[in-house]
């Protein structure tokens, strides 16, 4: 695939170079004049200005190029087929000036003390939720206050909407719930309308296409005037039109430059399915402060969990050959790319997306493509009613287009059901050589089968699924034509007519040579209905791989450090395969009777893992062993040459080419942290370590026996709990013998650590300890 891609291109490229020196050039600066040509030396003052005088010229080579500074948008950017009339066209920034187009609006305060720390400032005919202070967005009045270190949200509290809160409340009308769906499964956000007897009156909870009650726990408001009670919060008074803020002491806010959002998009690229807009580039462009989506309209993404906000602060619809190259994204408040219904060979490369409230890269089709399309997880279009015919009813959806070589973190600021690369209604989707990291929910999610034929290769994903749950770092769904929320119906319904199965997932979906870190669930997740997929080449560093219920999933020489393989409820003649995988714990299948075309050929970590796979009837010829890492320290999982992987037909495949390969970024990126490995020869060496931030140590001799009473020398002392770890919100205390952990024995250091890793996606341990010769169980919540 990226073949094809590297060819369109060049086509394209072929196409417009020998024009390059007639291209018609226009110039803005701002410290031009619209008035005048559009020269080097007479520049326009607005980008609106040269996109008018696009369709006045005679050339079909333009190139609007920007001198350095920032340029704050009255309205929308629109590059449409009137305004481009067939034309060729390049925005970029003049010799690598730092160009910002920004949908913020510049303000000019005149600030009076209101009360102790609060300033306040009369703004007139304004409606904003985003306040930048000198480029950096400020906090809107919340319960509780901003934490930095917490994991969810930035703080949340149980009693965020409680009688006693909201009592103390004059008039919340305006401010906002935000909270965790229950099962975790990403968020929902609500408007606060007014009290009602007591309780808050809400309005919203439309984010998010699995409807449950909200997260008891994980919530927070925002936009209330009683809360604006610590340094960088705000609130805006809709009704005396009046600002009130309270500053940073370092902030002079007489000399500090102010902004509000004002817009939800920046640039539209929009055309027709008929008549789609051709070759538009987008280079060095910097695009930042739009204003919030989460209360616009969502639209359910057919049955996947998945809503969507239709656009972002790039909206590309209905184009061809048009690319974002080496720009970036920043401060934003909602989507930054959307690539909504018919897009062909066009993409983003090159790119930096950061503190973004949604998700950073998006390709979603129109729904009208997809045939018997059913929205929700619980519809389900009856046999007799489904439209028996394969592939898409028409081009309404992303073909051939690519994320390639970007940098993505600390997305889903705000909204958790985000993503770094969303793929949607789409088909041949390359997803290459991103590195992505800090993620509220999966790194690269694909939410049907709907056409299938993506390529996931090269990419480095990792720290996902920080602030949700029962997710991975790759997450997809397939809840196609054939899946239906009712197990034993839809198990009738592939028996008799399997040929719906690949209606939808016509092509194969290839995810090769990446690394995936889930420190919250799996590192692959296939889930619900996912099919015809060939898994290949990566590296798993936590969360191991997980099968759902699907069909015709290959998943051949990956790596599974300190985890293992997750089958789960597989349908009867699946089709899937495991093989030559290594693998450092034993499966973990769930309500599995029939294991598909072949489970063999793997590598186990001990005899003992090896024989509770070959009691299941598979792994017949599957090997048990150390792998004998190379270099597993430092990330390299090649094994030795005497290593029983390679008699399994395990081979080498590179360790050095995972995410961006662009040098600036390369330099900038977070590095992945390399997981200590828990095998047999560390069980000997590892004798205490720090774990969830307690100081713990092996049992040791019969002098521990005796002194903490235990009937042999197995478990785990915890030597000092610091009031930083996270153990001190349990019961636990220093002197304690952990003895297991969710029925696991937790013999010593790295069994706990193993049990730990396995479970973390749940948030809670069950542990069973001693404590003065009794036998005590306690749970510890790993979030």
């Amino acid at each position: 695939m990226r073949n094809r891609h590297l060819y369109a291109l060049f086509i394209w490229l072929q196409f417009i170079c020998p024009t390059l020196s007639a291209q018609h050039k226009l110039y803005v600066s701002s410290s031009g004049n619209d008035a005048n040509a559009g020269t080097i030396a007479f520049p326009l003052k607005t980008p609106a200005a040269a996109i008018e005088k696009i369709n006045r010229s005679k050339q079909s080579h333009i190139a609007i190029l920007f001198r350095q500074g920032t340029y704050h948008l009255d309205e929308t950017l629109s590059l449409d087929n009137n305004s481009l009339q067939g034309k060729t066209v390049s925005l970029a920034a003049y010799k690598n000036e730092n160009v910002t187009f920004s949908a913020g609006r510049k303000l000019s305060l005149k600030w009076e003390k209101h009360t102790g720390n609060i300033w306040k400032s009369r703004i007139e005919n304004a409606g904003f939720e985003s306040l930048f202070i000198n480029g950096i967005p400020q906090i809107l009045a919340r319960y509780p206050n901003y934490d930095s270190t917490a994991r969810v949200f930035n703080g949340t509290a149980e009693d965020a909407i409680s009688p006693e809160k909201i009592a103390k409340w004059k008039n919340p009308a305006g401010g906002y719930l935000h909270a965790l769906h229950q099962g975790e499964w990403g968020s929902f956000h609500y408007r606060i309308k007014g009290i009602v007897n007591g309780k808050a009156d809400l309005e919203g909870g439309w984010q998010n296409n699995r409807p449950a009650p909200l997260h008891p726990k994980y919530r927070f408001v925002e936009n209330i005037f009683e809360e604006l009670d610590a340094p960088g919060e705000w609130y805006y008074d809709k009704n005396d039109e009046t600002l009130y803020f309270y500053p940073d002491p370092r902030i002079d806010l007489d000399k500090a430059n102010i902004e509000v959002s004002n817009l939800k998009h920046i640039l539209e690229v929009k055309g027709t399915p008929e008549k789609p807009v051709h070759n538009v580039t987008v280079k060095g462009i910097r695009f930042e402060h739009t204003a919030r989506t989460i209360m616009d309209h969502y639209e359910p993404l057919l049955r996947s969990d998945w809503m969507i906000y239709r656009g972002g602060a790039v909206l590309m619809e209905n184009t061809e050959n048009c690319i974002v190259e080496d720009s970036e994204f920043s401060f934003l408040g909602g989507n930054a790319i959307l690539f909504s219904g018919y897009n062909h060979a066009s993409g983003v490369t090159g790119s930096h997306f950061h503190d973004i409230s949604a998700s950073a890269i998006c390709f979603v089709g129109d729904s009208s493509a997809v045939r018997s399309p059913a929205f929700g997880y619980d519809n389900f279009v009856q046999y007799s009613k489904i439209d028996k015919t394969p592939g898409p009813k028409n081009n309404r959806f992303p073909s051939n287009c690519f994320a390639e070589n970007n940098l993505i973190h600390d997305i889903g600021k705000i909204e958790k059901q985000a993503t770094a690369v969303q793929i949607e209604m789409a088909s041949e989707i390359l997803v290459s050589h991103n590195t992505i990291y800090r993620v509220p929910r999966a790194g690269i999610n694909i939410g049907d089968g709907c056409w299938g034929g993506h390529l996931i290769e090269n990419n480095d994903v990792f720290e996902t699924v920080l602030e949700t749950g029962d997710h991975g770092a790759f997450n997809s769904w397939g809840r196609d034509r054939f899946w239906h929320p009712n197990r034993k119906t839809m198990d009738s319904l592939v028996l008799l007519h399997p040929e719906l199965i690949f209606l939808d997932a016509q092509k194969t979906v290839v995810i090769r040579n990446n690394r995936f870190r889930c420190d919250h669930g799996w590192d692959i997740d296939l889930d619900d209905g996912s099919s015809n997929y060939h898994i290949y080449n990566n590296v798993c560093l936590s969360g191991g791989l997980k099968f759902r219920e699907g069909f015709r999933r290959v998943a051949e020489n990956n790596i599974l450090i300190n985890n293992s393989f997750h089958p789960h409820v597989w349908f009867k003649n699946s089709g899937d395969i495991f093989r030559k995988n290594i693998v450092m714990r034993p499966y973990f299948p769930i309500m599995v009777t029939d294991w598909g075309k072949e489970v063999n050929h793997n590598l186990f970590p001990d005899k003992a893992a090896l024989a509770s796979a070959q009691a299941l009837n598979i792994d017949r010829d599957s090997k048990s062993g150390d792998p004998n890492f190379v270099g597993a320290k430092h990330g390299n999982y090649h094994v030795k040459s005497a290593s029983p992987a390679l008699n399994i037909g395990f081979k080498n495949f590179p360790m050095n080419n995972f995410g961006v390969t662009k040098a600036s970024f390369r330099k900038m990126a977070a590095k992945v942290d390399f997981p200590v490995l828990l095998n047999a020869a560390l069980e000997m060496e590892l004798q205490e370590t720090i774990w969830l931030g307690a100081k713990i140590r092996n049992v040791n001799g019969l002098g521990d026996r005796s002194a903490f009473g235990l009937p042999d020398e197995k478990g785990v002392v915890l030597v000092e709990i610091p009031a930083s770890s996270i153990l001190t919100k349990s019961t636990l205390q220093a002197g304690d013998v952990i003895r297991t952990a969710n029925n696991e024995e937790a013999g010593n250091v790295v069994r706990l650590e193993a049990i730990r890793q396995q479970y973390n996606w749940t948030g809670k341990l069950n542990l069973e300890i001693l404590r003065n010769q009794q036998v005590l169980k306690i749970d510890v919540t790993l979030k």
